[in-house]
């Protein structure tokens, strides 16, 4: 019971957690955002909010670059922090300049995910990503 309330922690239970918070919001992110909005591509193109003034379309095409491909590279551990930094910047963009800071309300239901998935992504930017991972396989 002691070691149950305990601070310390071992550096194989660092590992495992940092993997399991790569794998599990870089492959949520992937799947249920940018592969819906890769797929969607062409509906979103002329809808989709541009809170940088650089056309729909670009805008789109950012997210669809950071919630497919960064998430992916995250999961995996390669190029982490990098892939994790373009996530940061993603998610303070959509939480501050188009949810204008407000946790979102759509049908009665509280939309928070912008909230969790930064700070997801800050988390594996700050800590890196842990011994299980591509990185760390190549030495960085």
């Amino acid at each position: 019971m002691k070691k149950f309330f305990s601070t310390a922690y071992s550096g194989s239970a660092f590992n495992l957690a940092t993997l399991a918070i790569r794998v599990v919001f870089g492959f949520l992110l992937c799947y249920f955002y940018g592969l819906e909005k890769f797929k969607n591509f062409s509906h979103l193109q002329s809808v989709f909010p541009d809170p940088l003034h650089i056309t729909h379309r670009i805008s789109l095409a950012l997210v669809i670059f950071s919630e497919l491909l960064c998430s992916l590279l995250v999961a995996l551990g390669f190029l982490t922090r990098f892939a994790a930094l373009v996530l940061v910047i993603e998610f303070c963009v959509a939480e501050f300049l188009v949810h204008r800071g407000h946790v979102a309300m759509m049908n009665g239901t509280l939309h928070e995910q912008a909230w969790l998935y930064f700070a997801a992504f800050f988390s594996i930017l700050m800590l890196g990503p842990g011994r299980i991972s591509i990185d760390s396989a190549m030495g960085k």
